[in-house]
């Protein structure tokens, strides 16, 4: 007679959604009743009405939400009301709040650090924004980083660093409204380059200084990590839509001809051989008239590959001088500059992270989402790093600060998430 050690029951199913510009993708994850984490399904499919992270069109988009959310559904076996939204545009913008308060030399107790909390809430400065996070990264005490819980110690002042992440009110509710439609509760709208440092960034990395390089569609995020946190992000808009876009407008061919170019046979890298390889414009399976003939090929409707990765270049080269001078102005670059973590579905190129490394001058490595139970492995890359992150980030589930306290105001939760037991988990998180 057989036995073995009974399935671990799943206790709670966190859903994530991530709208992004080429698709549109979306994960179950399960939470075991020991606490292990385990991709139940997922589902992806064409982007439609999304562009440079912004809705432009509101049913195509809601489709497309809801249509990538019934796939992970019918792959966990099983149908969620509420999902973790990622958000790549909307003007993000990071920023650092430090507060201090007296202590006097004595024993720090809990209300000294609730204190400390709701008075760095009050620094918080929208500007007419919308708050996205506002959460506290770690604890000084006179001045001294690095402590992680201040309880019980002694100092003349306590302070906290807050990471506070803004972003531009009508796109957020464009994007929210767009879920909604899809009949589904929205339990957060996540900054993207949080939810992809959760996939991709180790703790020593975040603390050491790193660079999060995000390559979206139509979007790449720079984000920069140090002493624990984001402390700089900046958006440039482009990605690998625009290789896709100057293949298609250099050989005259159409867009899905493009594409399958790029992610076939382009690469960041040029090789001697390429200039002997000949390439088939064409798929193995498109019909006859599909497609269209390319500008300069043979008689066979094949170009030289050396042809295809020199436009490939070029775009990749422009790609990365932006990438450069947004890590020089946010000062990580020469002797100040350190590891940089390339993801996103266009950091799939071949070659890229390569290219970068001697374009950045800086060591560069690929990013991908963790060893997850579950995670097939078509999600196990780059592409889908921000969509693993952000089950990841659910499950972390970061109280914000201004969720503590009498004084609480409206945050980026839309659903009933925000009760008073996370104010309980907020104690005993930080204190």
């Amino acid at each position: 007679m057989a036995s073995g050690k009974p399935a671990d029951r799943i206790s709670k199913i966190i859903a994530a959604v991530n709208p992004g510009s080429f698709r549109v993708s979306a994960m179950v994850m399960g939470i075991t009743e020991s606490g292990e984490l385990q991709i139940l399904g997922s589902g992806h499919r064409a982007s439609q009405g999304i562009k440079r992270g912004y809705i432009t069109d509101m049913s195509a988009a809601t489709y497309a939400i809801r249509d990538a959310v019934e796939r992970a559904e019918k792959n966990a076996g099983a149908s969620v009301q509420s999902v973790w939204v990622g958000c790549a545009g909307a003007g993000l913008r990071s920023q650092v709040s430090k507060v201090e308060i007296e202590i006097g030399g004595r024993r720090i107790e809990e209300e000294d650090i609730e204190q400390l909390l709701v008075s760095a809430r009050q620094t918080i400065q929208p500007d007419g924004r919308m708050v996205l996070h506002a959460q506290p990264a770690h604890y000084t005490l006179d001045g001294a980083h690095g402590v992680a819980n201040p309880k019980g110690l002694h100092a003349e002042r306590l302070g906290v660093d807050v990471h506070v992440m803004l972003a531009d009110g009508a796109p957020i509710r464009n994007l929210t409204e767009a879920v909604q439609n899809a009949h589904l509760d929205v339990e957060a709208v996540v900054a993207t380059p949080l939810a992809t440092g959760h996939a991709c960034l180790s703790q020593e990395e975040r603390d050491l200084g790193v660079a999060l390089v995000e390559v979206g569609g139509d979007l790449t995020n720079i984000a920069v990590y140090t002493g624990g946190m984001l402390v700089g992000l900046v958006a440039v808009p482009m990605g690998s839509n625009d290789i896709t876009d100057a293949i298609a407008s250099t050989f005259g061919v159409r867009r899905f001809q493009a594409e399958r170019l790029k992610c076939v046979s382009g690469s960041a890298i040029a090789s001697p051989s390429d200039h002997r390889e000949m390439i088939p414009v064409n798929g193995p399976n498109d019909e006859a008239g599909q497609g269209a003939v390319a500008r300069g090929a043979d008689e066979k409707n094949r170009i030289a590959r050396a042809e295809l990765v020199s436009v490939v270049t070029q775009q990749v080269s422009s790609l990365t001088d932006e990438i450069g001078r947004a890590l020089k102005g946010m000062g990580f670059s020469g002797a100040t500059g350190g590891q940089v973590v390339l993801t996103g579905g266009g950091a799939e190129l071949a070659g890229f992270a390569e290219f970068a490394q001697g374009a950045l001058a800086m060591p560069v490595r690929l990013g991908r989402p963790p060893s997850l139970k579950g995670l097939p492995e078509a999600h196990a890359t780059a592409g889908f790093a921000t969509l693993a992150g952000l089950c990841l980030y659910a499950s972390d589930d970061p109280i914000d600060i201004r969720a503590l306290g009498p004084r609480y105001t409206t945050t980026a939760h839309y659903s009933s998430s925000q009760k008073v037991s996370q104010l309980f988990r907020a104690l005993k998180e930080y204190f």
